[in-house]
């Protein structure tokens, strides 16, 4: 057995031994600084996923503002400086930004290829995205959003009990089931069957939903679900209530759904249901968490609630909208929630401090990338990545980059601050949750307006406070560094109830 096992041994290292001889990347003239990592394949994985943040601030330091580092199987080309994101974003004609979101879809969600390269889509699918997620079709979505966030959250009232009484609850949980509920029935219309039934199917689905999104992070670098066997069953469950039988029984679908499903006219029912899901988990994993540092940030800040609730009841009354739970819900048009500096500065705040976005575009050929002081010679099918935490934590362009400060985008008029700077010279690029570019996220728009409105009715029906009035922000899950919001690696306790109204 010994034997063996010493065989075996010998073998790991004589081919440890020769990939680090053969299987290494050698740096050529003119590439970036490379760190190949010790481990093959994984490379350098290990230690950015660890801290990814920390790792990059090392090898900047080290190498200067542009390093590449292998990662799962992949060369990752870092640009650092905020100052070269522009230049980067002017190479478009050499980057390919589809094949790896696309194909990180069909693999985590389960349908097959929507590449347009491969046949079963057109290039149109960007454009529907774009096209009913912003101008005239956001009005529609803003409008069911607000209606179905005052379903969920007025819902209690049925309650026998005629004195409002205070509810504890951990912040998360709250804004995850709120949220969800009413994010899934903006989408995917509501139960034609009856409240009953919606209620269930929604308990149901949040569950899966939860399931499936704990291994997502694996799913994306490259671990098959199958290994993932409750997640898996998730997956499926929340897909078969997308299918088209189903979709048929619910009533005020939103457009978006509507168009996808008509362009994916090449795909069978299961794999469009299964689109359907990817434009679920698009919807709410990020705004979720969002919505929580948000909310969470808001209430620890007396100062910030202090000017939250004053610009949110000058803006309900500039609008004629009075709050009460017997009359009309609350609603706002477009141009009264966009001309709401403080929640906008406040949101931007919460995602500034949370987000961990990777942009990424991959190589379509050798090419040379020009940035304003060097050029670097780029390989076919290398990644080119932007990771603008680095930027949002940097002291010169966030002064005590640490801290929430809910005005921090607000000029000295109150109206929205965009000048800031790097060595003295205005940055295009100054904040970045969402992606940049052609990568932008196509729905940033209508999940900003979704937490405003939630902050808007949390303010205006509940009494809020924490219940630990002193607690310390929660630290940021960092396993899904690079997916966008982070959310906390532990919940917080607080204390809602209805207002006397």
């Amino acid at each position: 057995m010994m034997t063996i096992s010493l065989i075996w041994g010998i073998v790991v290292a004589v081919c440890c031994c020769l990939w680090l001889i053969l299987g290494m990347r050698r740096r050529q003239m003119g590439e970036p600084p490379l760190e190949n990592g010790l481990i093959p394949y994984l490379g350098c994985a290990l230690k950015f996923g660890a801290n990814p943040l920390e790792f990059l601030r090392a090898n900047q330091r080290k190498h200067g503002h542009v390093f590449t580092c292998r990662l799962m199987g992949n060369y990752v080309h870092f640009i650092t400086n905020p100052l070269s994101y522009q230049k980067v974003l002017c190479h478009g004609k050499y980057l390919d930004w589809k094949k790896f979101h696309f194909t990180t879809s069909a693999k985590a969600f389960g349908h097959r290829s929507i590449d347009p390269s491969d046949g079963n889509t057109t290039d149109n699918i960007s454009k529907t995205f774009i096209k009913t997620l912003q101008g005239d079709a956001l009005n529609s979505l803003t409008e069911a959003m607000m209606e179905n966030l005052q379903f969920v959250m007025r819902r209690p009232l049925v309650s026998k009990s005629k004195t409002p009484v205070w509810v504890t609850e951990g912040m998360y949980s709250f804004c995850y089931r709120v949220m969800f509920e009413a994010g899934y029935l903006t989408l995917f219309g509501k139960d034609l069957t009856g409240q009953d039934a919606q209620k269930g199917l929604i308990l149901n689905n949040l569950d899966h939903f939860k399931e499936f999104d704990k291994i997502f992070p694996a799913l994306v670098a490259g671990l098959p679900i199958h290994v993932f066997k409750t997640a898996h069953h998730a997956r499926e469950k929340l897909a078969e209530g997308l299918r088209h039988e189903n979709l048929g029984k619910r009533d005020r679908i939103s457009e978006l759904v509507r168009f996808l499903n008509d362009m994916l006219s090449t795909l069978d029912d299961m794999d469009k249901a299964k689109t359907h899901l990817a434009i679920l988990w698009a919807s709410q994993a990020n705004t979720i968490p969002a919505t929580f540092w948000s909310l969470f940030q808001m209430i620890r800040s007396p100062e910030a609630m202090k000017a939250a609730a004053e610009e949110v009841n000058k803006t309900l009354e500039n609008a004629g909208q009075k709050i009460s739970f017997d009359g009309s819900p609350i609603c706002l048009n477009q141009m009264q929630l966009n001309d709401m500096p403080v929640l906008d500065s406040i949101i931007k705040e919460s995602l500034r401090l949370s987000s961990a976005s990777l942009n990424i575009r991959t190589a379509k050929e050798d090419f040379t990338l020009h940035l304003q002081d060097s050029s670097y010679n780029i390989r076919k099918d290398d990644i080119i990545a932007l990771y603008p935490q680095l930027m949002h934590f940097d002291p010169e362009i966030y002064p005590d980059p640490l801290t929430f400060k809910y005005d921090r985008y607000l000029d000295e008029n109150g109206k929205t601050k965009t000048t800031f700077y790097s060595n003295g010279i205005k940055l295009k690029y100054y904040y970045m949750p969402f992606g940049s570019g052609a990568t932008i996220c196509p729905g940033r728009i209508f999940a900003v307006q979704e937490i405003k409105q939630f902050l808007i009715l949390m303010l205006s029906y509940f009494e809020l406070e924490l219940v630990e009035s002193q607690v310390k922000c929660p630290p940021l899950d960092q396993s899904r560094a690079g997916l966008g919001i982070l959310p906390p690696l532990n919940d917080i306790e607080f204390k809602y109830k209805f207002k006397h109204l």
